[in-house]
């Protein structure tokens, strides 16, 4: 049965994973590329939303779990490596994903930009890593 209110990208195990966190409990949200598999093989649980787009899975998630506002930086991102900001690749998603953020959050937001490797040791830590097909910066 599908619950009133909730959005249908949010799969049963990703709401029990929701429901479960408490305070500074993190989730990560994985594009295609990332090492979800190894990241969780000893650590956070691995939610799979596979076919839906990082974009509407974060407003289906904000529509029901709360950032935490004690933080400077509530969300973060994977930094681009040295050589892609050599190339001054563009990443619009970050700015889509800051408008669903402020949006959500009623407010002005910052990202914490965080080194690829940094961020993989931050995502052992998490309490999940839901792995999307996204394929999109």
């Amino acid at each position: 049965m599908v619950l009133k209110g909730i959005s249908t990208v949010i799969s049963p195990d990703l709401l029990h994973v929701l429901a479960s966190m408490g305070h500074g409990d993190e989730i990560v949200l994985a594009d295609l590329n990332f090492p979800t598999a190894s990241i969780c093989r000893d650590g956070p649980r691995e939610i799979r939303a596979d076919g839906i787009a990082i974009p509407e899975l974060l407003t289906g998630i904000l529509q029901l779990f709360p950032l935490d506002t004690y933080v400077r930086c509530p969300a973060a991102l994977m930094n681009l490596v040295p050589d892609d900001k050599a190339k001054h690749l563009s990443t619009p998603n970050w700015d889509q994903y800051r408008t669903i953020i402020e949006n959500a959050a009623d407010t002005k937001i910052f990202f914490e930009m965080i080194e690829r490797f940094s961020f993989y040791e931050r995502a052992k830590t998490a309490f999940a890593v839901v792995a999307t097909g996204y394929a999109k910066l």
